[in-house]
């Protein structure tokens, strides 16, 4: 993905944050920040991402337990495609999509100035997951209420799940068919990734939102990871 992409901020269940040159986005546990934080361990004003015709640049705002970019502690820090951005226990995804811009839709909150704009996709969607993850990917799908089927090639294997106006109704990989394999999906997280357009499902087996697929997905990772 080049500099010219759309540049948007995930943090899901919320919806996706679109970043513009010139502009800044301020990150933290404050009301008044454009993107809010549940964390008690993030600051109220806690980091910025701040954007120029060069990219987008990761501002520590002096935050008491520090911003982490990939892993790493960083004062600022340029961004790149996939980047995730860790402050207390939350993770914030960096991603650039190549597609057009169709039309802008106000993000949640009552006093935003961010909008978050429908990608209008071409005949195929693709990418890397590295740069972009499944649950981005999905969220994208879902803003532009899209109908087709989400190829996923991966190391756990090929995934398969097809949406119609954005929302997930049927999945299918080597082991699972329906919710369970949608969930796996979506946690595949590497591979790369093709978006079919127009593809109905042969059967519906899901019936639930790309919000619900992925808070469980992450509630499973949570459980999945070592404490």
């Amino acid at each position: 993905m080049g500099a010219s992409g759309n540049a948007m901020l995930f943090f899901p269940p919320l919806p996706p944050v679109q970043l513009r040159p010139e502009s800044s986005v301020v990150i933290g546990r404050s009301r008044s920040c454009n993107l809010r934080l549940p964390s008690a361990d993030a600051s109220r004003r806690h980091a910025e991402i701040v954007g120029s015709r060069g990219g987008f640049l990761l501002r520590d705002l002096r935050s008491t337990n520090g911003t982490f970019l990939n892993g790493e502690r960083v004062d600022e820090r340029q961004l790149k495609p996939g980047d995730r951005i860790q402050i207390g226990g939350d993770t914030i995804t960096f991603c650039q999509v190549e597609a057009p811009i169709e039309r802008a839709t106000p993000t949640i909150g009552e006093d935003k100035t961010i909008l978050v704009e429908r990608p209008a996709l071409g005949q195929v969607f693709q990418g890397s997951l590295a740069e972009i993850p499944t649950f981005a990917v999905l969220q994208i799908l879902e803003m532009g209420r899209k109908t087709g089927l989400l190829l996923i090639e991966s190391e756990q294997g090929p995934g398969k799940l097809w949406l119609c106006a954005g929302e997930p109704v049927h999945a299918e990989t080597k082991l699972q068919k329906g919710f369970d394999a949608a969930v796996s999906v979506v946690n595949m997280a590497s591979g790369r990734f093709t978006f079919e357009p127009q593809r109905d499902a042969p059967e519906r087996t899901i019936q639930a939102s790309v919000t619900e697929l992925l808070l469980e997905a992450s509630r499973l990772q949570d459980e999945a990871a070592p404490h």
